[in-house]
């Protein structure tokens, strides 16, 4: 860099004495590409006049457009213009609207000041996608901070449901230990209702909440983010320094491992605008100014109606969770916490579950399940004692006997099932006629009946072979298919063959 003396006696020697660039140079002791340079300027720093363009006549208009809707789009103030003459390029347009457009100026902010115990700050913070199961579910960062110490409160849950809203404050609350006058809020869904200039429509569980704890809900102004901004900042530390190339198994480990770090780093950092202090410690000068808790947390389970279908199951959150069978299509309530769902038949609970978040997961009870298959048996010993008493004609009083002795009419039933499928019906007629002649009433003794006339006839035992061990598959019956849709088949194919040897 040369200086503005020296750029002078360069032009000076040059223009008025006419010294060649060489000569300067070297009387200067400067290189001749420094010299050249300070020439070159001197075409650069001429006043450049403005040239015609057709958009000329057009300028005010464009200026009293832009200063009465300073945010209209280039390609409308271009739309406007055209239909007025102008025959130019978008292009043009465009570098000119950038050009007039008005500036906005920048609002000063005032530094907010608050009291102990005077405010706190809610928000919400999306935090991405995690994979449960087969289901993949956003994960959301419910946050509060008080805005005197800064001490903050994060739950980390799969949806924004209000009792997740509601358990965020409850937990935070019992972590401060009271609650701050007054909770700033942003225009959320769970908070706010609807707006309409300053009247506001509160949620109505939120302000059951506020009347439990005695603290006063405040929505922020619209586009007033800096009214929220201690909460806002907050997030972002929370995304920069904990959440940021974290490893967690689930939701639970999540929040276990936040906890860990807000007392190790987040609470022992230097409170904001307070560098003498930790923000651990500022919350300790600030509790006794926070209101008193009351004496029982507010309920934040989620309670709603349900109605099985004729499965024993209740379908919640995209998973079903099983119930007894004798309470099918039965109107029901669902109380769900967000690691709990129970089941209530008015005021008695009838199924306790362990909540999924999977998607299309089946949560069964092993009592409901051993319920159903004893209540599915019983259907089955009800279908084959009909069964019985309709192919022989002596087993309704050998049922009689049966249930008179107390012997377990199911199980006799299926072995008298087997025993007729085994020997037939008229060698089961005859054993049973014995068999209620000696006083005997039971499978056993028919069985023994049966064996007995099968060695008198001297035939060879019957055999019989399990193919599995398992009770359902070895009381599985296959019905009978009608075999005339065979022989119709049949049928078709020799009509065809007539037709191939017409053809």
């Amino acid at each position: 860099m040369i200086s503005e003396q020296q750029r002078a006696s360069i032009r000076r020697l040059f223009y008025a004495e006419h010294w060649p660039v060489g000569t300067i140079a070297g009387e200067l002791g400067l290189h001749a590409e420094t010299v050249r340079a300070a020439l070159e300027t001197a075409r650069f720093n001429r006043p450049s006049r403005p040239r015609p363009s057709r958009l000329d006549p057009y300028l005010d208009f464009i200026r009293e457009t832009l200063d009465q809707y300073p945010r209209l789009r280039a390609t409308r103030i271009h739309e406007m213009i055209s239909a007025r003459g102008y025959e130019g390029s978008v292009v043009q347009t465009r570098r000119v609207v950038r050009r007039l457009r008005p500036k906005p100026k920048a609002e000063a902010y005032l530094r907010l000041k608050v009291w102990k115990g005077e405010q706190g700050q809610v928000d919400w913070g999306h935090f991405g996608n995690i994979q449960v199961g087969r289901a993949t579910r956003p994960l959301y960062a419910f946050v509060m901070v008080l805005s005197y110490s800064r001490a903050m409160h994060v739950l980390f849950t799969l949806d924004q449901s209000m009792p997740g809203f509601l358990r965020g404050h409850v937990e935070a609350f019992d972590f401060f230990g009271g609650t701050p006058r007054v909770l700033l809020y942003d225009n959320l869904k769970s908070a706010v209702l609807a707006r309409e200039g300053d009247i506001v429509q509160f949620h109505p569980t939120l302000l059951e909440l506020a009347g439990h704890y005695h603290f006063l809900p405040r929505p922020c102004a619209p586009a007033r983010g800096n009214e929220k901004g201690r909460v806002e900042r907050q997030i972002r530390f929370l995304r920069d320094r904990f959440f940021a190339a974290r490893r967690f198994r689930d939701v639970d480990d999540l929040n276990a491992q936040f906890r860990d770090w807000r007392e190790q780093w987040a609470h022992a950092r230097p409170c904001p605008g307070n560098p003498d202090q930790t923000v651990a410690q500022a919350l300790l000068d600030e509790r006794p100014a926070l209101l008193a808790l009351p004496e029982h947390p507010f309920d934040c389970h989620l309670t709603k109606a349900v109605t099985s279908s004729k499965q024993p199951y209740v379908r919640f959150d995209r998973n079903d969770y099983s119930i007894p069978p004798d309470q099918v299509r039965q109107p029901l309530t669902l109380v769900a916490s967000h690691d709990q769902v129970r089941i209530l038949d008015g005021s008695e609970m009838i199924a306790c579950h362990t909540r999924s978040y999977d998607r299309g997961a089946t949560i069964e009870d092993p009592q409901h399940i051993e319920a159903l298959l004893a209540y599915k048996r019983e259907g089955r010993a009800l279908k084959g004692r009909d069964r019985l008493t309709a192919v022989l004609g002596q087993a309704k009083p050998l049922l009689e006997q049966i249930i008179q002795r107390g012997l377990p009419l199911g199980s006799a039933v299926q072995q008298m099932l087997r025993l007729l499928d085994d020997y037939g019906r008229d060698e089961m007629e005859l054993a049973i006629a014995t068999a209620l002649e000696r006083g005997t009433p039971s499978p056993a003794s028919i069985a023994h009946l049966l064996e007995q006339q099968q060695r008198e006839r001297k035939e060879p035992p019957t055999a019989r072979l399990d193919l599995t061990l398992r009770a359902g598959l070895r009381e599985l019956r296959v019905p009978a298919h009608d075999l005339e849709t065979y022989d119709a088949l049949s049928h078709t194919s020799e009509d065809e063959e007539d037709d191939a040897r017409d053809s």
